[in-house]
C-alpha cells in the first residue's frame, strides 16, 4: 500500500482519516439548523481542513448549495480596502455557485460596502439557493492580520447570524468558520462570530486511535510500552502522529530512532519545531513564560494572557489552574533551545554588551509579571507579593494596608464608547494609580477586568486613606468623558476599598483582601467615587468614607 505523506487535509477517499466521536455526528446534525454558525478553531495540524471537507460532503448529500472560501487564496491587494475585499468575497461566492456576477446592481457606495454585501447575499445569492447555502470560511486567521478589514467583516458575519433568527433568506445560510489559533488578535466578543453557534474543539488522538491508525498504515501493533512512549512524546497530536507513522511505514527509521532524535534539529519534526521557535523569538515574553513551564518538574502557573497564547499555539495544556507542555517533544526541544539561546547570547557577549544583555534579560523576566494591557503588574504577581509582604510584616510586627479599586460603571463605558476606548481607559487609570505611589515598596497591580489593587507594606490606616484620596483625585483629573455614568462628574471615576491589618499568622493574608473587598462594596453602596476605610487594625465592623 502506498501511504500519502501527511500534508494538508486528509483526502475524502483516504483511509487515514480518523473520526473523533461525537464531533462528526454533531456537526452533521448542526448543518440542518437554520441560520447556524459552526466554529472550528484549533492550532495547525489538528485536522480542521479534513473535518471541513467531510462537512461539505455531508452538505452535498443533503442537496445543499456549497461554497468554500479560503482566505489564503486572496491576493494581498484584495485586503487594501473593505469595499474591494467584500466585492472579491461576493464574486468568489457567485462563481462557485455558477451565477453571473451582479455586483454593480447591488453595490452602492452611499450605503456602504457592508450593507451592499449583505443585500447581495440576501436578495441575490441566497434566493438562488432554494434549500440552503453552506458557506465554509477557511483560514479566517488571514483576515486577523488586516485589522481594518476584520473589524467590519467579522461583525457583518455576526449580523447575518442574528438576521437568521428573523428573516427567511438568512435562515437558509449555514456558516462554517474555521481558523487557526496561532495568530493572536484581540476581538470584540460582542461583535465577532466567535461566541455564537456551535463551537468545535478538536482533541488529540487517543492511544486506541493511534493504534488503529498504525494498522491502517499496515504497521504491526505497537507494544504497550512502545505505544506509551509514542503518546508521551507526541501527545496524540494528529499531524505529528501521522508524520511519525508515515516514516515508520516507509522503513526509514525505527520507533526508538524516532523517539531519540525527535526533539533535535535532526529529527523528523524539525521544520515544525523551528517554526514555533521563530514565533517565540519574536515574542520574548512568551519565551520566558514557556521556559518556566518546560524547565519545571511540575505544572506551572503563568500569566493568563501568556497561557492563552501558548495554549493557542498548541504548546501547553492545562492541568487544573496550572499549565504543562502538551507533549515531551515540546518539553525537551524548548527546554534545550530556549536555554541554549540564552546561554549563547551570554557567553558570546563582549564585556561592554554583557551588562546590557543582563539588563535585557531582567526586563524580559519582568514581562512575565506584567499585565499586557495596562503595563502594570498582573494578578499572578500580586498574589505572590501579597503573601511575601504579609510574611515580611509578620516578622517585623508592622501593619500592612491594601486598596482595592473598581472603575465606576465600566460596563456602561464599554457599551457607550466601545472596547478599544475601554482598553485605553483602563490603561490611563492604571498609569494614574501607579504614579500616585510614592514609596518604593508600594505595589500596584491589575486584579482583573476593571479592578486594581495597591499593596502598601508598613503603611497604617491614615497613610492608606491618604493615598486613596490621592488616587481618587488623580483619576478625576484625567477627565475621561463618561456620559452614561450616574455620578454627577460626567467623567470616569473609581471606588476604593481600604483595609489595614497587623499580621497575626502567615495563613491570614487572604483576610486582608476580603476586608478591602468588603470596603469596596461599601463604597459602591454609598454612592461610588469615594473610598470606604476599615477603621482599626484588622477591624471590619466600622467604616469611614472619603
Amino acid at each position: 500500500m502506498s501511504v500519502e505523506f501527511p500534508s494538508g487535509a486528509v483526502p475524502l477517499d483516504s483511509q487515514l482519516y480518523v473520526e473523533r466521536p461525537p464531533i462528526e455526528s454533531l456537526v452533521c446534525r448542526e448543518l440542518v439548523t437554520p441560520g447556524t454558525v459552526i466554529r472550528i478553531r484549533a492550532p495547525n495540524g489538528m485536522g480542521k481542513g479534513s473535518l471541513l471537507l467531510r462537512m461539505l460532503r455531508h452538505a452535498e448529500s443533503l442537496d445543499y448549495s456549497r461554497v468554500k472560501i479560503d482566505f489564503q487564496s486572496a491576493d494581498q491587494s484584495i485586503y487594501e480596502s473593505l469595499s474591494r475585499f467584500l466585492r472579491w468575497f461576493c464574486a468568489n461566492v457567485s462563481t462557485q455557485l455558477g451565477l453571473p456576477s451582479r455586483l454593480d446592481d447591488y453595490w452602492d457606495e452611499d450605503i456602504g460596502a457592508k450593507l451592499s454585501c449583505t443585500l447581495y447575499f440576501e436578495d441575490y445569492l441566497l434566493e438562488a439557493c432554494p434549500k440552503a447555502l453552506v458557506l465554509a470560511l477557511s483560514r479566517v486567521e488571514q483576515i486577523f492580520e488586516h485589522a481594518a478589514i476584520a473589524k467590519d467583516f467579522l461583525p457583518m458575519l455576526r449580523f447575518w447570524h442574528e438576521q437568521g433568527k428573523q428573516t427567511e433568506s438568512f435562515q437558509r445560510l449555514r456558516l462554517i468558520v474555521s481558523h487557526s489559533t496561532e495568530i493572536y488578535v484581540p476581538l470584540n466578543i460582542n461583535q465577532s462570530p466567535f461566541n455564537v453557534g456551535l463551537p468545535v474543539q478538536l482533541p488529540s488522538f487517543t492511544a486506541e486511535q493511534v493504534q488503529d491508525l498504525a494498522k491502517r498504515h499496515e504497521l504491526p501493533p505497537f507494544s504497550p510500552d512502545g505505544l506509551n512512549q509514542l503518546m508521551q512524546m507526541l501527545g496524540g497530536h494528529p499531524h505529528l502522529v501521522r508524520t511519525a507513522l508515515y516514516h515508520l511505514s516507509t522503513g526509514q527509521m525505527s520507533l526508538q530512532q524516532q523517539l531519540q532524535s525527535a526533539p533535535t534539529q535532526a529529527g523528523i519534526f524539525a521544520a515544525q519545531l523551528q517554526n514555533y521557535l521563530s514565533v517565540l523569538k519574536k515574542q520574548p515574553d512568551l519565551s520566558i513564560a514557556l521556559r518556566l513551564i518546560v524547565t519545571g518538574d511540575e505544572a506551572a502557573e503563568i500569566d493568563p494572557m501568556h497561557a492563552y497564547r501558548l495554549n493557542s499555539l498548541g504548546l501547553i495544556t492545562p492541568q487544573g489552574d496550572r499549565w504543562k507542555p502538551s507533549c515531551d517533544l515540546y518539553r525537551h526541544f524548548f527546554a534545550t533551545q530556549l536555554f541554549a539561546t540564552q546561554h549563547w547570547e551570554t557567553s558570546n557577549a563582549s564585556p561592554g554588551s554583557l551588562q546590557q544583555l543582563q539588563q535585557e534579560n531582567e526586563r524580559l523576566k519582568q514581562l512575565v509579571h506584567l499585565d499586557e494591557l495596562t503595563q502594570i503588574a498582573n494578578r499572578r504577581y500580586f498574589d505572590q507579593q501579597l503573601q511575601k509582604e504579609w510574611d515580611r510584616m509578620l516578622r517585623k510586627r508592622l501593619p500592612i494596608s491594601l486598596l482595592i479599586l473598581d472603575v465606576d460603571y465600566f460596563k456602561r463605558y464599554n457599551d457607550t464608547y466601545g472596547h478599544m476606548s475601554g482598553d485605553h481607559c483602563l490603561y490611563q487609570v492604571a498609569q494614574a494609580i501607579q504614579s500616585c505611589s510614592r514609596r518604593s515598596s508600594d505595589f500596584a497591580a491589575r486584579y482583573g477586568g476593571e479592578e486594581f489593587v495597591v499593596l502598601l507594606p508598613q503603611a497604617d490606616r491614615v497613610e492608606a486613606q491618604r493615598l486613596a484620596q490621592v488616587i481618587l483625585d488623580a483619576v478625576r483629573a484625567l477627565k475621561i468623558p463618561h456620559c452614561t455614568s450616574e455620578i454627577n462628574s460626567d467623567y470616569v471615576t473609581v471606588s476604593v476599598g481600604v483595609a489595614t491589618m497587623c499580621p497575626a499568622n502567615s495563613g491570614m493574608a487572604a483576610d486582608l483582601l476580603s476586608c478591602a473587598d468588603m470596603m469596596l462594596y461599601r463604597a459602591k453602596q454609598e454612592g461610588r467615587d469615594r473610598a470606604a476605610v476599615s477603621l482599626g487594625l484588622g477591624s471590619m465592623q466600622q467604616t469611614g468614607t472619603t
